[in-house]
């Protein structure tokens, strides 16, 4: 029978106040956005600010609830979110395989960095008529700018992660006969996990911001169609409830990064 581990009372008394702290901060975080909510719904119930343009809590509330009775609710945000999900795992997929590629091989590295600054600085939505004729007016066209915006940023910061791996112990391990190969899945993987972890974080939003810029260019569905339909037709409270069924939906997309975060913490102790 393994012996329990003894800690000191210093250390216990740590963890307490640790605990307490993080307690503290997600009340604190409720009772904000609760305050935000309540002073949202007085001002515009007593009409000082005006719920025409601003909506109301409340009537996010009616226009959620009208849009799941009438089935609208689930229909426009499983596309909105596949396209999402689809988008994403794609241009993280691609932006690692590059990224290994170009530290693997610092002559491709050079070669290529100037482009891939080029690309990144280019204004993607500037290219949408060009989508459009690639890949049609569909879901093709929003995944692809989704990944056009996503895999760039992946690329160049997983490509600075491998490459800002410690050198002295890449010349430690090579010296003790490890090829490229072992190197990598040795030593840069494990060490560049916390950089490639943020870089998903990062990716959560982006592929959100090119899903909804994809429907606002060709989508006769989805969160970005009700947005632009709602905007369209001046029904401010169509547009809000859109906007907070975006922000619910990549709330849980982050905690799934997060999960997969302390997941991987735990198996590379």
């Amino acid at each position: 029978m393994k012996n329990k581990i003894k800690f000191s009372k210093a250390h216990y008394d740590y963890l307490k106040k640790y605990r307490i702290k993080k307690i503290v901060v997600v009340i604190t975080q409720i009772s904000l956005l609760i305050a935000l909510l309540l002073a949202w719904e007085f001002l515009t119930k007593y009409e000082i600010i005006s719920s025409f343009f601003f909506s109301s809590p409340s009537k996010i509330v009616k226009t959620l609830k009208d849009l799941w009775n009438s089935g609208e609710l689930i229909y426009h945000s499983t596309i909105t979110l596949n396209e999402t999900l689809i988008g994403f795992a794609i241009a993280t997929g691609i932006g690692f395989l590059v990224a290994f590629i170009l530290w693997y091989s610092s002559f491709l590295r050079n070669v290529a960095e100037p482009y891939i600054v080029v690309l990144n600085s280019l204004p993607k939505i500037a290219l949408g008529p060009i989508i459009i004729i690639w890949f049609g007016a569909g879901s093709k066209a929003i995944i692809f700018m989704c990944i056009l915006i996503v895999v760039i940023v992946t690329i160049l910061n997983i490509l600075n992660a491998f490459t800002n791996c410690d050198k002295q112990l890449i010349a430690l391990a090579q010296s003790l006969g490890a090829n490229k190969i072992q190197i990598f899945f040795k030593l840069i993987l494990p060490s560049s996990l916390k950089d490639i972890v943020s870089t998903l974080k990062v990716n959560v939003g982006l592929s959100w911001i090119g899903a909804i810029m994809g429907e606002y260019l060709v989508s006769r569905a989805g969160l970005g169609y009700l947005l632009i339909y709602g905007g369209q037709v001046f029904n401010l409270n169509l547009v809000m409830t859109a906007t907070v069924v975006l922000c619910v939906l990549a709330s849980f997309m982050y905690f799934a990064v997060a999960l997969f975060e302390k997941l991987m913490n735990k198996h590379f102790k």
